[in-house]
């Protein structure tokens, strides 16, 4: 799911070869299998509270007692709103709560699932009590594919589209992005092929499109990248057209083609209405397979506008603000993942209504899917890297007794060969969610995801009369949680999450 650069280009992913293996443990069941069909095809309705009781104060769905509760939504591994909102807590100031999405919380942190044996998912599905919310579990869908082998992968060929407008100057931006790209460029393996379009006020491409492997080619790579410099105002439009044009050209068969957009996201010239960019990008998707993936970087960040982008382009995104990040970033990450081993994936979870009174799926509010587009292979899913991990989080009432099964998980996607679809499920029964959440019996990395999502939970709700997850600690309770848990795991971005949890207490004290 995922530090924050474990992700972006870690996610430029999609399906393979299902095979049959199924394991289960403390954690839950998991399979990567196929399973039989799942029942019912109600839409989901975001955020609201769903399930099959009476009560009338439910604001969820009705639904008549034999029919199957469902949950649909694509996959998605996203981590700037994390980044960025810790950057803006390093800044002083609270994230606005229309930039905190709880999903890529909790995906920004390394998870412990099994890998599956062939290049499907494994599919983990465990939880545990919300301490005295009578009734209540946190249940978490953990995803994950085989970790991907360096000498095997396909070539790559990106296109790197720089914004070099003015606000890119300011300490942080655009020097982040060379030191990424310089950093990128010593990483990629010679019969990879690297092209650099910059954008200002107009688009140019500052490097065609070029195998790395040629003569002298890294060493002018590396020129073409120290000699950006920032301009004048953000055509991202002209960026975006131009990149898009050079990677159509270039695109070689059987390599992976991808448009890598590093900028803050401020368009200000130009065509800047996200939804005549989004038609561009969506073009050049559906019939060539260019996915778009964005890095963003500066303190003042267009995080809805990139996100929208990245969305239509079936990419990702992450955000960086340190030269540590941006080498994790294009340095660890890049090289390994530039495969792909889930194409459209999506996942459906299944409550089942004699046991579950009431559920909300925690986040993915924009990657929402239609339960009866679940199996139509035409709409679209996420893009999954190998070696990644997705996780869903959702707050689950128990009826009163419940006992035996309580929800399956199952995952779809598509071969990114030869299009093939693939199924992997996993179930949870009652049983494996009777232990309390911060009891010491529970797995750590479950705890990380529960204070991830609280604590994005906090800062989404603050002052705007959102209800809050059932079992809220507060900023000052979880805090000393994340804390214990920096210890526990000796894992530096849980040390980074407990610090980010106090910089938000004492703000919101002050």
């Amino acid at each position: 799911m995922r530090r924050i650069t474990a992700v972006v280009l870690a996610a430029v992913a999609a399906g393979a070869v299902l095979t049959g293996c199924s394991a289960s443990g403390d954690r839950g069941h998991t399979s990567d299998a196929r399973p039989g069909p799942v029942r019912g095809a109600d839409a989901p309705e975001g955020t609201e509270w769903n399930g099959g009781g009476t009560d009338a104060q439910d604001q969820g769905l009705q639904r008549a007692p034999d029919a199957a509760q469902l949950s649909t939504f694509a996959l998605d591994v996203d981590t700037a709103s994390y980044g960025y909102a810790k950057r803006r807590l390093d800044q002083g100031s609270l994230p606005s709560p229309a930039d905190v999405r709880h999903e890529e919380f909790v995906n920004s942190f390394r998870q412990d699932y099994p890998a599956p044996r062939g290049d499907g998912f494994s599919v983990t599905v465990d939880g545990a009590r919300i301490g005295d919310e009578e009734g209540w579990s946190l249940m978490r869908v953990g995803l994950a594919t085989r970790p991907a082998d360096e000498g095997n992968r396909p070539p790559a060929v990106l296109t790197f589209v720089v914004d070099v407008s003015g606000s890119m100057g300011d300490p942080g931006r655009l020097d982040l992005v060379q030191k990424a790209l310089r950093a990128a460029i010593g990483e990629l393996r010679d019969d990879d092929s690297l092209a650099v379009v910059t954008f200002s006020d107009r688009a140019r491409v500052a490097l065609p499109a070029t195998r790395l492997g040629a003569g002298g080619a890294r060493r002018h790579a590396l020129s073409v990248v120290d000699r950006l410099a920032p301009e004048d105002s953000t055509n991202l439009e002209a960026g975006l057209r131009t990149g898009y044009d050079v990677a159509l050209e270039s695109a070689r068969r059987g390599a992976t083609n991808r448009v890598v957009l590093l900028s803050d996201a401020l368009a200000n010239t130009g065509e800047t209405d996200p939804d005549a960019l989004l038609e561009r990008i969506d073009r050049a998707r559906s019939r060539h397979g260019i996915a778009l993936f964005g890095v963003g970087v500066g303190s003042e960040y267009g995080d809805d506008l990139m996100e929208r982008l990245v969305d239509k382009g079936d990419g990702h995104t992450s955000y960086v603000s340190t030269p540590a990040e941006a080498r994790a970033l294009f340095v660890d990450q890049l090289p390994v993942n530039i495969g792909l081993r889930a194409r459209d994936a999506k996942a459906q979870v299944s409550f089942d209504p004699r046991t579950v009174e009431r559920y909300r799926l925690i986040g993915f509010e924009d990657r929402a899917v239609a339960d009866e587009d679940f199996r139509d292979d035409r709409v679209d899913g996420g893009e999954i890297g190998p070696g990644h991990t997705v996780t869903a989080l959702y707050a689950v009432r128990l009826k009163a007794g419940a006992r035996g099964h309580v929800a399956t998980a199952t995952v779809r996607w598509l071969d990114p060969h030869d299009r093939s679809p693939h199924e992997a499920a996993g179930a949870v029964e009652a049983d494996r969610l009777a232990g309390r959440l911060w009891g010491s019996g529970t797995s750590p990395r479950l705890r990380v995801d529960a204070v991830a999502a609280y604590f994005a939970d906090a800062l989404r709700t603050y002052d705007t009369g959102e209800e809050q997850l059932p079992g809220a600690p507060g900023l000052a309770v979880l805090g000393d949680r994340a804390h214990a848990l920096a210890a526990t795991t000796e894992d530096p971005a849980v040390r980074d999450l407990a610090e980010a949890v106090d910089s938000a207490y004492a703000l919101r004290a002050g």
